[in-house]
């Protein structure tokens, strides 16, 4: 057995290095090979198990098993086209000014950065949070607000702490942020997901799930969604608060790119709450440095005293010495300078990439048009999965997301793709989607064709 499984895989891989076989082409089934090779099919599944443990081939199931990339040399970086990464633009970020900041921070409040810190966060961090938080309509107080180690954390903590409402469910825009997927997930709580599309959701379908489901909270993404990039109107957000309140549902705002709104009459949902129905959430981590692992929540003050003592469980207090920096970045003024340099940015490369899209994409895709954010998406055709796009996309060096991992399992969609412009070269968007529609229009010419090296082993 031994032997022959190894010269399968060294047949396979002398197409590579020969190019016989290109990135893409489908292999001979199990039982083509077993019959050319004169073995058993547990020989040839051994052999491409192997390949796929060497990241030569990937498996696509009842479709068979397909060439991942061919022998290359290293890739340089200036040929990368990053669709992938989603954190901010690293050309954009204010390094120099933040540094005199954390510099300040160590001068200032000393001692006080390098102990143990008030739980709910710095007071004077608050006080600066609440002004910067007014121009995102959101109007509370310093008592209201909570730092916390990123939204994620946040997350985690909402997931696994009881509600004033006593209900048990989650409900979450399908697809949705994967990180609380994750958290779901592990602490196996109970999920319903409600479809979601570039033309919203169904608010009777809303209704009716908050009516008959016991929905502890909606988790909602309501300005340049992940990964969809979509926004709701200000009358879908009054509605769907309405909702929320006529069945005692809670609603978890995630706002982690409002920042980038370039419609000054666009309103979270915090802002039609006049009962304390919603926790609104801003990370930083997008828009400003990651590194930092701040974020802010905004809880109604009922569930302050509950929510500090799940944090408490968890790290008993967020980073100090970034907290004191942040406030003295908010109070400096350099954050609206920052915030007015990338709402720039990130616009502009939008609209590059939609307009690369409408230009080259084939008519039988479709994407996303977000006015600004971080991200777009695309729905390939049917006869394509985003799992062999990301694979044969990454042998061009261009680098985009399968969003099926966004998705509940009942929800899953194996042909959307997820593009980010926050860190891809403005040069190189125009490239990037040229190589995507060429890959498109290559596997639907395959759709009923086996081409000669495909069959290069019956």
């Amino acid at each position: 057995m031994s032997a022959k499984y190894i010269e399968i895989t060294k047949e396979i891989k002398r197409r590579l290095a020969d190019r016989t076989l290109i990135a893409g082409s489908k292999l001979p089934s199990v039982r083509q090979l077993s019959e050319r090779f004169s073995c058993s099919k547990n020989t040839v599944i051994k052999a491409y198990e192997e390949l796929e443990k060497e990241h030569f081939i990937y498996s696509v199931p009842k479709s068979g098993y397909f060439v991942v990339n061919e022998f290359r040399n290293e890739t340089n970086e200036n040929d990368v086209i990053d669709f992938l990464s989603a954190g901010p633009d690293k050309n954009v970020m204010p390094y120099v000014e933040f540094q005199h900041c954390i510099n300040q921070a160590i001068e200032q409040y000393k001692e006080e950065l390098f102990t143990y810190s008030d739980q709910q966060g710095l007071y004077s961090l608050r006080v600066q949070l609440v002004k910067y938080l007014q121009n995102l309509q959101v109007f509370t107080q310093p008592e209201r607000v909570i730092i916390v180690s990123g939204s994620q954390q946040a997350l985690h903590l909402l997931v696994s702490m009881p509600f004033p409402n006593g209900k048990s469910n989650i409900l979450m825009e399908q697809p949705t942020y994967f990180g609380l997927l994750e958290s779901v997930h592990l602490q196996q709580v109970n999920t319903f997901g409600i479809e979601l599309s570039m033309e919203g959701i169904d608010l009777e379908r809303l209704e009716y799930i908050f009516r008959n489901n016991d929905i502890k909270f909606f988790y909602i993404i309501p300005r340049f969604h992940n990964p969809l990039g979509h926004s709701y109107t200000n009358r879908e957000k009054k509605k769907i608060v309405e909702l929320a309140e006529k069945y005692d549902v809670y609603i978890v705002e995630d706002d982690f790119l409002g920042d980038l709104d370039q419609n000054s009459k666009s309103d979270p949902l915090f802002s039609f709450d006049p009962s304390g129905r919603v926790i609104y959430m801003k990370s930083f981590s997008k828009i400003f440095l990651p590194g930092l692992r701040i974020a802010t929540v905004v809880l109604p003050t009922l569930m302050i005293n509950n929510f500090l003592r799940y944090k408490f469980s968890s790290d008993f207090n967020s980073s100090a010495l970034s907290q004191g920096s942040l406030e003295l970045f908010l109070k400096s003024g350099m954050f609206h300078s920052h915030l007015k340099k990338i709402k720039e940015v990130y616009s502009t490369k939008m609209q590059m990439l939609q307009e690369a899209c409408e230009l080259l994409l084939p008519s039988n895709t479709h994407f996303s048009k977000p006015t600004s954010g971080f991200f777009l998406s695309i729905s390939l055709p049917e006869n394509m999965t985003a799992k062999q796009t990301v694979h044969m996309l990454n042998d061009q060096h261009v680098y985009v997301d399968d969003a099926s991992r966004m998705f509940l399992s009942e929800y899953k969609k194996e042909n959307l793709l997820r593009l980010s412009i926050s860190q891809v070269n403005e040069s190189h968007i125009k490239l990037g989607i040229e190589r995507l529609a060429h890959c498109i229009t290559f596997m639907n010419s395959r759709k009923n064709y086996i081409t000669p090296s495909d069959s290069f082993l019956l």
